[in-house]
Parts: C-alpha cells; sequence; structure tokens
C-alpha cells in the first residue's frame, strides 16, 4: 500500500516545478506585450513556443498521470471540497484534455499566437485587416483542431469554452446572453429616446497622462490593489497577468483627451488583480490557489470598474481629489460628471463601452466565433460580418476595421472561447453584490467615506480564497444564493439609469 500522502506531496512538487516554467513564460509574454524592442519578435516567439512545449511534455508527462491516478482512488480525493481533493479532481480533468492534444499542435499554436499578436499590433495602427488576415486564418484553423482533439458532443465551441468557463455550454450560454439581450434592447431604446443628453464633453478635456497614472494607482491602491505585490504598465490592450504568489502585473492606455478610458481601464484589472492576490498563495500553482474560472474573475473586475466605480458614492470620495489634480474637472458638479460616466450610447469599442450596451458588443463576437469555429464564415468576410452585426445590434456602422473587426487582441492570442465570460462576469458581479450588501449592509454609505476594505476582505473570503473547490457554477449558486441569472444586472441598471435619463 502506497504513502498516500507522501505521493500527494510529490505530486504538489511536480506541479509546482511546472508552474515555475509556466510564470517564466508569463513573464516573456507581460514583456512581450509592455517592454519589449520590435527587432526582438521573432526570437521572443521561439522563446514562448519553446517553453510551450516544456510545459505541455510535463503536463501530459506519464510520471504525473500515474500519480494523478493513483491518488484519484485514494481517501484524499473522497471530499471534492477539501485541499486534497480540489487538487486531485481539477488535475485530473487537466490532465485528461492535455493529453488530447499533440505536442506539435501546442507549438504551433504558441508560435501562431506569439507573431499573431505582433502582426494584429501592426495591422491596427495601419488599419490594414489584409495584413492580419493570414495570421487569424491559420489560428482559426489551429483552434479547430484543438477542438477536434480535445473532443465535444454538441458542437467544436463547446471544447473551446470549457477551456475559461469549465463545465460551460455553448446553448447554455447562448440562452442566457440570449434572455439579457431581449432586457437590454429596450431599456437602451427608452434611453436613447429619452430627452435627457449627459454632458459627455466634459470626459473629453486635457488630461495629461502623468496626472492620469497618478490619480488610477491613487484610486486602484485605494480600493485593495496592493503595489507591493504588484505594478502598473501601458500596453496597446490592457490586461491582467500573475507572475508568482507575489506579482501581479496589470496594464493600461492612456488618452490625453479622453478621462474613462485609462481611469476605468485601470480599475477594471485593479479588480482582476485583487482576485490574483486574494488567492491563496500557500497553494500557488495548485488548483487551490488557482481562480475558479474567467467568468468569475471577470466578476471581479466588473464589479470594481462598474458596480463600485461608477457608483455616485464612489465619486462622493474620489472626486474632490480628481478636482485637484484635473484643471479641466475644477468647475465641473458632479452630477453633471457622474451622469457623463454613466453615460448610454451605441458605440463602436468594446472596452469603452457603457454598462447598458456593453453586453451587446459581446453577443456580437460571441456568435462571430462560433461562426469561425463551425466553419461557417471565413475569416476573409469577417469584417463584412462584424460591419453588419454592429450596423444591426447597435445601429452604428465602423469607420474603419481599426475601429471595428481589429479592435480586440484576443484572436491574435488564440483566445477563442473568452469572450462570453466577459458577459458571464456581468451577471455574476450583480449578484455577487447583492449577496455581499445583504450581508455587509449598505456598501456604498462604505464608499462615500472611502471605506473599501469590508467588501474587498468579503470577496477575499467567499470568492478569492475558495480557489477551484467549486466550479462557477456552484460557487455562484453558494455565494449568491440563487442561479445565474440576468435579473439583477438589468435591475442595477434600471436604479442607476432610470434617475439620470428620468425613463
Amino acid at each position: 500500500m502506497p504513502d498516500t500522502n507522501a505521493l500527494y506531496d510529490r505530486l504538489c512538487e511536480y506541479v509546482r516545478k511546472t508552474a515555475l516554467l509556466t510564470s517564466t513564460s508569463a513573464l516573456l509574454e507581460w514583456d512581450q506585450q509592455t517592454k519589449l524592442p520590435a527587432a526582438a519578435g521573432e526570437y521572443r516567439s521561439a522563446q514562448l513556443t519553446f517553453l510551450a512545449g516544456e510545459i505541455h511534455r510535463r503536463s501530459t508527462a506519464a510520471e504525473l498521470g500515474d500519480m494523478i491516478g493513483e491518488l484519484s482512488r485514494s481517501d484524499l480525493a473522497a471530499d471534492p471540497m477539501s485541499i486534497t481533493g480540489c487538487v486531485i479532481a481539477r488535475l485530473e480533468k487537466k490532465f485528461h484534455r492535455t493529453s488530447k492534444l499533440p505536442v506539435r499542435l501546442v507549438e504551433e499554436l504558441t508560435r501562431a499566437c506569439s507573431s499573431g499578436q505582433r502582426v494584429w499590433v501592426e495591422a491596427r495602427q495601419e488599419d490594414d485587416f489584409a495584413k492580419f488576415r493570414p495570421v487569424l486564418e491559420t489560428i482559426i484553423e489551429l483552434k479547430k483542431e484543438q477542438a477536434g482533439a480535445i473532443g465535444f458532443e454538441d458542437c467544436a465551441y463547446d471544447a473551446l469554452l470549457d477551456e475559461f468557463e469549465p463545465g460551460a455550454k455553448t446553448n447554455e450560454v447562448a440562452d442566457v446572453l440570449e434572455r439579457l439581450r431581449v432586457d437590454l434592447v429596450p431599456l437602451v431604446e427608452a434611453i436613447k429616446a429619452s430627452a435627457i443628453k449627459p454632458p459627455v464633453e466634459i470626459l473629453h478635456r486635457s488630461f495629461p497622462v502623468a496626472d492620469q497614472e497618478a490619480f488610477g494607482r491613487y484610486a486602484s491602491e485605494k480600493i485593495g490593489f496592493d503595489y507591493d505585490r504588484g505594478r502598473l504598465d501601458v500596453t496597446h490592450h490592457p490586461f491582467c497577468t500573475e507572475i508568482g504568489p507575489d506579482d501581479c502585473r496589470i496594464t493600461t492606455r492612456y488618452d490625453e483627451t479622453f478621462f474613462s478610458s485609462s481611469f476605468f481601464g485601470t480599475l477594471h484589472e485593479a479588480g482582476h488583480g485583487i482576485y490574483e492576490q486574494g488567492l491563496d498563495s500557500t497553494h500557488y500553482g495548485l488548483p487551490a490557489g488557482q481562480y475558479c474560472s474567467l467568468g468569475i474573475h471577470e466578476s471581479q473586475s466588473r464589479l470594481w470598474e462598474n458596480l463600485v466605480g461608477r457608483s455616485k458614492s464612489f465619486w462622493k470620495h474620489f472626486y474632490p481629489e480628481a478636482r485637484q489634480r484635473f484643471a479641466s474637472l475644477a468647475n465641473v458638479p458632479l452630477e453633471d460628471f457622474y451622469a457623463a460616466i454613466n453615460h448610454v450610447a451605441p458605440s463602436l469599442i468594446r472596452v469603452e463601452a457603457d454598462e447598458a450596451t456593453y453586453n451587446l458588443h459581446i453577443i456580437i463576437r460571441f456568435q462571430l466565433e462560433q461562426a469561425l469555429i463551425n466553419g461557417e464564415l471565413a475569416v476573409a468576410d469577417l469584417p463584412e460580418a462584424w460591419n453588419a452585426k454592429y450596423q444591426d445590434s447597435l445601429g452604428i456602422l465602423p469607420p474603419s476595421d481599426s475601429d471595428g473587426v481589429l479592435q480586440d487582441v484576443h484572436w491574435s492570442a488564440g483566445l477563442i472561447g473568452y469572450f462570453p465570460t466577459y458577459s458571464l462576469g456581468n451577471l455574476y458581479a450583480s449578484q455577487f453584490y447583492d449577496a455581499a450588501e445583504a450581508r455587509l449592509g449598505n456598501l456604498e454609505a462604505m464608499f462615500a467615506k472611502g471605506d473599501f476594505a469590508p467588501l474587498k476582505q468579503w470577496l477575499n473570503q467567499h470568492i478569492h480564497a475558495q480557489g477551484q473547490r467549486l466550479t462557477s457554477t456552484q460557487l455562484g449558486e453558494k455565494v449568491a444564493g440563487e442561479p445565474l441569472s440576468h435579473d439583477r444586472l438589468i435591475k442595477h441598471l434600471k436604479e442607476k439609469l432610470t434617475p439620470i435619463y428620468q425613463l
């Protein structure tokens, strides 16, 4: 009879060594998006491809499979809510999924995506989809091959979605997003018909980059992002990544004539970072110390960005500081600023979309991704299909591919199946916020005093520290006390927007 405790320790040591390689790859990817010299791209691609191959080999090694198999039959796996049970069960699923992928495919995907992100940056800057098309065609074909290798029951997209939202099914996600769309459209139409027009021009004034950076850092630190364990940098498309248990990187981008882009982007990424910093660092690299799903991860960023960061109470605390830092806001009343940052109008850019129309952007991408993977849409026809959906869903036509089909980094990075998690995150965020308020009391009164610690600590305890003990569906129901639904998001939107637009 083998010593299962010793075997478990050996398994953890093995997986933690793999995490060293994974975190090294993450550091190289962060550097590629923030600091890499233009001429260094090809060698960086070779570095990332090599690491991806090595990580894949370790993640599919017979030694690892044997340890997982032995432990899955032991008492240590009996309770899935225990640390050991969580680690064994999640590693078993990941091992079986990863083992279906040949090293050659993993390396080809890594190489294509590393190159693709560099080409995407150039294509967007030059408004040249034709430059990006060949690499995207390669990525889509490789993602189809990946889905086929993993296997699926209903549709190929299920296999890709599962990577980001474990256990989710395309038809279930499509159903909840359609119910959301049905309630969003009339709300947006009512706002469009309102005679009230918030003074959005006050957000398009002079906002010096240095002041934006200082204010964004000040606010993100105040809500709980720990800069002793993280940093803020500039990139083309904002993101958050963890390099180690005490090394979380967030990024933003600046526009000297637009306040919202950087500030709310920084809050958004800080929300992701607060989740990463709230994970159990003693189990770094193991499922018990890793985030539940990207839908849950996105719930944390959207909660801090929108439910907290766009609330009136948040700005009761921060607006005096903002007026001191930005001369362009000195004579702007809080009510006007609050209405402006919550303005609802169809727009081209997803990351700058308002809360009410944001999910329409996601639904468009979700539908296009399925069509690409199912072979119903060719990459060559993607710009036309994109524009048609924007015209149909938002009533606007992108004037360029840079502001249209080229605006997001995700497809160049091979992140097919990622987009729907943004909307799932919005739904979870509203449910979690209401659950927190039911437990903690009036959150807005706390925000007005600059006290964000109770909410952060509640999220740390009930969501972050749980790691992967539960699936996103299970965690959502446990924390919110109800199944995933769009009802609370619609309630929040109506409560905020009805007074602004006098609906």
